[in-house]
């Protein structure tokens, strides 16, 4: 993510292309699409979108002959449908079906359903692929309907039957799950279903079958403008209505925690302390669960990246989000013993979980209650944890729940005959290790518990 470059992606696009100049994202719009642009700005199409949320605001900053210039309001971290949970996975859906009815409420389209089109900004889902709208043609189907399914309805579905751990597999399908794959996961039962039946199975059968007399049928196909919203609204319905059926150990986590009121409180009163102290405008907590921790953080948050490993628990953050309007916080799924991977052609099309977080350049990562379950559950030495922590930020607030804390012993235990060999797993060789990457700023016990808080700021090599 240099300055003055392409987007990497920005090579499946032929109506212009997303660069980077001086660290701020821009769009190249080629006359190729000049007329759907213009069309759109003067229909004042552009301006209800951004008043209605359903697209990224952008600012015009070059109109020449041969090209149009505009850059989108700045995002500042941008996370993936593989990091969504599942409601916010609703939510982009849903977003882009809202965008698409308003596009043909206006004569307007489409031509693009991808979910990787979709942000979430300012505590909202929203569609940032400007490009992707295009004239709508009386009596022709909906361009990227069968994206749509491989995108947003298949996943979800999915994710319906099996759990929402299927979101992740999202990153091995950059175009999309195979409709054939959606077809062969869901129980033979949903072929009862009339609308499943409609919009995955049949769409399935037949995608592969007579493909030159399917390319000859499509464009002869007809669909009146009644028949896309209907199609629109009953997609809209069904996945509104969708929900899991799984639960997990860590959705509840702070109603079940081995935390004692005073413990609880004390905890939350040094972060808070200590978040004010070094003045943090940027945070992560790596693993923040349903955000409680950051929002009791008094002091004035730009935007707070909280992930997760646990869907459910993501979930809850991100109704809270919803439910209080908060606009500096970001929920999102990660397990950071497999971070993101960046993927794509030349993995260059979207950039690893890493990388964006040393972009985003965060203050202070907040990392509780996550220490033991890197070294004890992943086997993760001190050194590459440490590592990994001094990559991404200035201080690290890092909790260490010692060998007799419940959690941990319950995770030694599951060691079973191995224990033995976790006798690094201490207080004094955890600080004499994080000692070579960090200064130790100030150290604090919790009382009523078996944890010590630690502020630590990155040592930089000479």
């Amino acid at each position: 993510m240099t300055s003055n470059s392409r987007h990497a992606s920005s090579y499946r696009d032929p109506s212009g292309h997303v660069y980077i100049e001086n660290n701020l994202i821009k769009r190249v719009i080629f006359p190729s699409y000049f007329s759907q642009y213009e069309a759109l700005k003067k229909s004042g199409f552009f301006e209800k979108a951004f008043q209605h949320k359903l697209l990224i605001p952008h600012k015009e900053i070059e109109n020449s002959a041969t090209q149009i210039c505009i850059q989108p309001e700045q995002i500042p971290f941008i996370t993936y449908p593989y990091e969504w949970s599942f409601q916010q996975y609703k939510e982009a859906a849903l977003m882009t079906l809202k965008l698409q009815k308003y596009a043909l409420q206006n004569n307007f389209s489409l031509k693009d359903a991808t979910a990787y089109n979709i942000a979430f900004y300012n505590g909202n889902a929203i569609f940032i692929d400007t490009l992707s709208l295009d004239f709508y043609q009386e009596n022709s189907p909906w361009r990227a309907y069968k994206q749509f399914i491989t995108h947003f309805l298949g996943p979800l579905v999915i994710a319906k039957y099996h759990g929402a751990e299927f979101l992740k597999t999202m990153s091995n399908f950059i175009d999309g799950i195979p409709l054939k794959m959606i077809a062969s996961l869901l129980p033979k039962t949903t072929k009862l279903n009339p609308f499943l039946y409609t919009n995955i199975h049949l769409l399935a059968k037949y995608e592969n079958k007579h493909q030159e007399d399917d390319v000859k049928a499509s464009k002869q196909a007809t669909l009146s403008k009644k028949g896309l919203f209907n199609i629109i609204d009953n997609l809209y319905n069904y996945i509104k209505k969708l929900q899991l059926k799984e639960q997990s150990e860590w959705g509840n986590y702070y109603q079940k925690t081995n935390y004692s009121d005073t413990a609880f409180s004390l905890k939350s009163n040094i972060i808070n302390d200590w978040i004010e102290t070094l003045h943090a405008k940027k945070i992560i907590d790596v693993g923040g669960n349903d955000g409680t921790f950051v929002r009791q953080i008094t002091s004035d948050i730009k935007l707070a990246l909280v992930g997760d490993i646990d869907n459910n628990a993501v979930d809850q953050n991100h109704f809270l989000v919803k439910k209080n309007k908060e606009t500096n916080m970001l929920p999102f799924v990660i397990d950071l013993l497999n971070p993101s991977a960046a993927i794509g052609f030349q993995n260059t099309e979207r950039f690893s979980f890493v990388e964006r977080v040393q972009e985003f350049k965060p203050d202070v990562t907040l990392a509780l209650a996550l220490i033991h379950h890197l070294s004890l559950t992943g086997n993760v030495p001190f050194e590459n944890s440490a590592a990994f922590f001094a990559a991404i930020s200035e201080h690290l607030i890092i909790e260490f729940p010692k060998r007799n804390d419940s959690y941990a012993t319950r995770l030694l235990n599951a060691k079973a005959e191995f224990k033995d060999q976790f006798g690094h797993y201490n207080l004094e060789n955890f600080e004499n290790i994080y000692s070579e990457y960090f200064e130790l700023i100030d150290k604090k016990e919790i009382t009523d518990s078996e944890r010590v808080l630690y502020l630590f700021k990155k040592k930089h090599v000479k």
